[in-house]
């Protein structure tokens, strides 16, 4: 758990440092794995970072909406991104955590195999994401990036958030 408590304050530093700083040069991004895959979400949709715990269950909610936690007194829908990307077989264990992320006027928690940096990317070291054709939807994306021999995915947290496929999260919420 200080893993973790370390990786907040880093967020919040970040947040602060990012806007205290607007020449560009570079992009923060929290890193989160899914599966065997790291993706990268802008710092400044993180509200914070928390273990996961149990949550209350919503009927005929689809199974990606593992329902909702109330959060200092705000209902928070969570949405298991490991689901919702098809990754398989999923476990809630000590390393699964919940990204707690303010998207669209709206606090909705995300939750994903484990944590593990804050990084800056320079714009040149982000590149566009690949076309797939039809085989594979790359809308969510806003490239891949690349820093110490490791690949990124980096996801439109805001644009996944607010598409049709999760509009049921505002009903859940409601």
């Amino acid at each position: 758990m200080a893993n973790m408590e370390n990786l907040q304050q880093e967020a919040g530093a970040s947040r602060h440092h990012m806007a205290m700083q607007n020449d560009g040069d570079g992009q923060e991004f929290l890193v989160f794995t899914l599966g065997d895959e790291e993706y990268g979400i802008d710092i400044l949709k993180v509200q914070e970072i928390r273990g996961y715990d149990a949550v209350t269950r919503i009927a005929n909610a689809p199974d990606f909406i593992k329902g909702v936690i109330n959060l200092r007194g705000i209902i928070v829908p969570i949405v298991d991104m490991r689901i919702k990307f098809n990754l398989g077989r999923v476990e809630y264990d000590t390393q699964t955590v919940v990204i707690i992320l303010n998207v669209a006027n709206r606090v909705v928690g995300m939750v994903v195999d484990g944590v593990s940096d804050v990084l800056t990317l320079a714009r040149g070291d982000i590149k566009p994401p690949p076309e797939f054709g039809a085989t594979l939807t790359t809308e969510y994306l806003t490239g891949l990036g690349t820093v110490e021999g490791r690949m990124l995915i980096l996801m439109d947290i805001e644009k996944l958030m607010t598409s049709n496929d999760m509009a049921l999260i505002d009903r859940v919420a409601s």
